[in-house]
């Protein structure tokens, strides 16, 4: 398995991308890696190379604008950011990356973003979808988890922490994220309307301890999927169990890839 990094241009936009190839040659889907709201290529750790060798799979992840070394975006983000991306953006970067055939992997924001995709686009390229602690609809819990974080950017070394994986876009990437889910416009988000018409299978994932959404989610997402899907809540986990019981984790996307994709 080898790696390489570099850009990829969507919309005008270059992105910072890595692409982790296990087979070259090998025609299969490859693993799509949609990072969360604080997210980038780096802060999925290395979690990308250890699912990919698990399944036999090539990856590739990318830092959303605004995010990581990809360009700058102007803010404040509008309210629907989330529906622009993955709505405007993601199918093009399949086109720019090649990419033929996906599985998605999205972490909070990412997999909401995978979910309106799978409903809002139906790209036939897209296989199936793994959400890890994916948001359907704002709640107290999640506001209250965001307004902690902006205390702490504010008066805690967070700033400095994240301005190691995000540079000159650390302002960029934390506000973008904490001021779109701190506007009181932002209270009644909810992108349940397109969960009955995906039809490709969906793995969801959720912490036991998740501080930034309840179970309440995972309930309406499986309530709103009328596509085959399974739930697994990774106990003693937070809100980013794929770091924190990664090995339960991979287990679970295993499990779920080998019983409805042929690999």
């Amino acid at each position: 398995m080898d790696e390489e990094s570099g850009f990829v241009t969507v919309e005008g936009i270059k992105l910072e991308c890595r692409h982790i190839f296990f087979d070259r040659k090998k025609e299969a889907p490859t693993l799509v890696f949609l990072h969360e709201g604080l997210g980038c290529v780096d802060l999925w750790r290395d979690f990308p190379e250890n699912l990919c060798r698990s399944l036999g799979l090539n990856g590739f992840i990318f830092s959303r604008q605004g995010y990581g070394k990809s360009d700058p975006v102007s803010l404040p983000r509008p309210i629907d950011f989330m529906h622009h991306e993955a709505l405007n953006i993601l199918s093009p970067c399949f086109d720019a990356a090649k990419i033929d055939s996906a599985i998605l992997i999205g972490h909070s924001d990412g997999g909401s973003s995978a979910l309106i995709n799978a409903g809002g686009v139906k790209d036939p390229r897209v296989k199936a979808i793994t959400t890890i602690a994916a948001h359907v609809f704002n709640e107290e819990l999640t506001v209250k988890s965001i307004q902690k974080a902006k205390i702490g950017y504010e008066s805690t070394n967070l700033r400095q922490r994240l301005k190691k994986y995000h540079g000159t876009n650390v302002d960029c990437a934390f506000w973008g994220w904490n001021e779109v889910w701190l506007n009181p416009k932002f209270q009644d988000w909810n992108i349940e309307e397109f969960l009955p018409i995906i039809e490709v299978p969906v793995l969801i994932l959720q912490g036991s301890e998740d501080q930034y959404g309840s179970q309440a989610q995972v309930m309406a997402i499986q309530n709103g999927l009328s596509c085959p899907n399974e739930t697994v809540i990774i106990e003693k986990a937070q809100h980013s169990p794929h770091l924190e019981k990664q090995n339960e984790t991979i287990r679970s996307i295993v499990t779920f890839m080998d019983k409805y994709i042929t690999l």
